[in-house]
């Protein structure tokens, strides 16, 4: 299932940075193609329940990495804030592994706060979906 994701993600990064030209973080542009992966395989509703899950995943991470705490990484913690099933299908795996490697992308640039990275993501969800600014998708964004 193919959405018009499109420029979405872009147009909200730079709401967020303002012009591309060099305002960005410097892995800004490279993970948005990933954040289409997600959309694209699994729809804008379900991305936006990903992208939300994702970022309470990061903040696990971020958490257990303050407090010097064993963990198993932003996978198992995406896992577990997911609840996904043990059998997942075709687009399942491609947004799976597109949110990992997103993750790792992002993680490497002391200029992005990854929070703000899924916000954009949220917010181009509803955007790409043509929902209103009040929708169940746009409210994930500011939770």
């Amino acid at each position: 299932m193919t959405h018009n994701f499109g420029l979405h993600p872009a147009l909200e990064l730079g709401n967020r940075f303002g012009s591309p030209t060099g305002s960005w973080p410097p892995s800004a542009e490279p993970v948005t193609p990933f954040l289409a992966i997600v959309v694209n395989a699994l729809g804008a509703q379900e991305a936006v329940r990903w992208f939300d899950a994702a970022r309470r995943a990061h903040q696990s991470v971020v958490a257990a990495d303050e407090a010097r705490t064993h963990q198993f990484g932003f996978p198992s913690c995406l896992d577990r804030e997911l609840g996904l099933d043990r059998a997942p299908s075709l687009a399942v795996v491609a947004a799976w592994e597109a949110m990992k490697a997103l993750y790792v992308v992002a993680r490497r640039d002391a200029a992005l706060d990854i929070d703000v990275l899924f916000e954009c993501a949220l917010r181009a969800c509803s955007r790409s979906s043509g929902l209103p600014a009040d929708s169940p998708i746009a409210a994930a964004a500011t939770a």
